[in-house]
């Protein structure tokens, strides 16, 4: 266990992440000063320096640890899935959940995408592509036992019309409202999935 704690350094650096996804999302990227960070996080400057050279860095960093998080996460759904439907079933609810228990820090990924560097613009479409295909790979899967079972749009399109509704509840989610989470995620994944269900369908 003593291998695995957190350092001191580890442990600022995350603080210093969280509070700057929180002011980024409510302020904006470009309104947000260094100055700001530091004064949310009870550093100086220069301290704040010595753990991340600018804002562009910050946000380099909060993408990429969404997108590693997001795609570690869906290859254990798949993986531990009993069948490709329920696969897609908890693609989609966790990616609900995940996206309202991150809800600021997904405002700042879907909002302030253009604000990264260009030469890292590839490699952020990498890895939301590798994401994407964790999804078509367990929905190819459903659909060659199920022929048919997808009418009047592509595989693609499909995927993209689940991850977007999924995606889009940063937009409205209420922290305070009647459903948590993943009460809110299995809801949507069961509505989503019905299309594809042949049980469901009768």
């Amino acid at each position: 266990m003593a291998g695995t704690a957190l350092t001191k350094a580890d442990a600022r650096r995350m603080r210093v992440l969280a509070l700057s996804a929180e002011i980024f999302s409510r302020r904006g990227f470009r309104a947000t000063s260094m100055n700001e960070i530091a004064a949310a996080v009870g550093l100086s400057k220069p301290t704040l320096y010595h753990y991340f050279r600018s804002k562009e860095e910050l946000l380099v960093r909060l993408y990429s640890d969404v997108l590693d998080e997001s795609l570690v996460l869906a290859r254990e759904t798949l993986a531990a899935a009993g069948s490709p439907l329920e696969a897609i079933r908890d693609l989609i609810a966790s990616r609900v959940a995940y996206t309202c228990r991150h809800q600021s820090l997904l405002k700042v990924c879907f909002e302030e995408e253009h604000e990264l560097p260009v030469e890292l613009a590839g490699e952020v479409l990498r890895r939301r592509r590798a994401f994407e295909d964790v999804f078509l790979t367990a929905l190819r899967d459903h659909l060659a036992a199920h022929p048919g079972a997808l009418t009047g749009m592509t595989p693609k399109v499909y995927m993209n019309m689940c991850l977007g509704a999924a995606n889009w509840s940063y937009k409205w989610y209420r922290p305070d409202g009647r459903s948590t989470p993943e009460e809110l995620g299995a809801g949507i994944a069961r509505s989503l999935t019905t299309a594809i269900d042949p049980d469901a369908r009768g």
